[in-house]
């Protein structure tokens, strides 16, 4: 730790008074010890958002409680244990034939409900999107150029305003699309939105139609934050198909989510397992805890090829290109290519009570080929 310095001094009426220094900026200290398990405020490194890939690794004879958080932790034989044990029970008590018909017929309804209770108070600014994502930086810079990103399922707008607030660039548009029409009423409502840069639009990602004010193929980037996870496993073609449609050949998506094994799945109780890794919260909204290798299928165009292989089966039609039908919307096939997939295990430590606790996150950059990007 950081030593304090501290003067003592005697005023001219007799009155001692100490004066508390701030610790200096060692200049050895920092060549020393990494910013990430610095104490030093000089030279600490100082993240006030868990969604961020980081470096600060434990190794041995280290200890676990030093810091507040640990990063790329795989979890331990215990909490796996756990794991497993509730994973049992989940499906020992999944939900009702009649509750999985109400939550997944009118999943806006839930939502809805959910900013009606909540407004703009539950989610943090996402500040750290620019971080994780370097082509949002690219874009929002001064004379960057005419550019167009579009956020799907942008809640209250946690996203949208903190890139308008560093936006530099004056050609930049914003779009913000939701299926909840509460959370777009919050969006219009907020003090800085402003149609000349942001545009908020109820639109659901599974449409047939882009969102209103979007022309097809003329997106730059489009933002998934944690919403991938709030559809049905059955909605995913749709969705990427929708992502397809919008973006200009070349544009990429920037993608974060829930990962399987996080906390928040092991800790679910009984009669909320909807399917697989597939969940109803207590607020009636749902959330799907994702593999690696799942997201991959899902945005290369594997698991749409073996879904519309199986259908063909089924139905016994032959396929429309010798057997490999693919992901085809028509004769066309969106698959994207994969830029960066990864999974960011964190352990969050609660030092006070010595809880440690695993958290698991999914983060991809993916890009629509500039060949062979025919519209859907």
């Amino acid at each position: 730790m950081a030593l304090l310095d501290s003067t003592t001094s005697t005023g001219a009426n007799g009155h001692i008074s100490t004066t508390i220094k701030a610790p200096s900026c060692n200049v050895e200290h920092r060549a020393h010890v990494p910013a990430h398990r610095s104490h030093n405020p000089c030279n600490n490194l100082k993240r006030s958002d868990p969604f961020k890939f980081g470096s600060r690794y434990l190794q041995e004879g280290d200890d676990v409680y030093e810091f507040n958080a640990w990063d790329h932790v795989t979890p331990d034989e215990a909490y796996f244990a756990y794991a497993q044990a509730q994973y049992a029970a989940q499906r020992e008590h999944p939900v009702s034939d009649y509750d999985k018909h109400r939550f997944n017929a009118e999943p806006a309804k839930w939502w809805n409900r959910f900013y009606c209770n909540n407004t703009t108070n539950f989610f943090k600014n996402r500040k750290w999107l620019q971080q994780e994502f370097p082509i949002l930086s690219d874009l929002t810079k001064k004379g960057a150029g005419k550019a167009s990103i579009l956020e799907i399922g942008a809640g209250a707008g946690n996203t949208a305003f903190p890139i308008l607030a560093s936006n530099e660039n004056d050609d930049l548009m914003l779009y913000a699309c939701d299926f909840s029409k509460k959370a777009i009423e919050l969006i219009r409502g907020h003090e800085a939105y402003d149609e000349r840069r942001i545009r908020a639009e109820v639109w659901d990602i599974t449409s047939d139609e882009p969102p209103p004010g979007v022309e097809e193929g003329s997106v730059d980037v489009v933002l998934l934050v944690f919403v991938f996870s709030a559809l049905s496993p059955t909605q995913w073609d749709a969705a990427v198909k929708g992502v397809w449609r919008v973006l200009k050949p070349g544009g990429e998506v920037c993608f974060r989510d829930y990962g399987r094994g996080d906390l928040t799945q092991v800790r679910f109780k009984k009669g909320r397992l909807l399917e697989d890794s597939f969940y109803i919260r207590g607020d009636g909204t749902r959330v799907y805890f994702f593999e690696e290798e799942e997201l991959k299928s899902i945005w290369n165009g594997k698991l749409a090829t073996m879904r519309q292989s199986a259908k063909a089966a089924a139905l016994n039609v032959p396929t429309t290109d010798g057997g490999n039908p693919g992901p085809s919307f028509g004769d066309h096939k969106p698959a994207f290519d994969i830029l960066s997939l990864g999974v960011d295990r964190r352990m969050l430590v609660n030092r006070q009570k010595q809880l440690k606790m695993y958290r698991c996150w999914t983060q991809g950059h993916f890009r629509k080929p500039v060949t062979n990007a025919a519209p859907v």
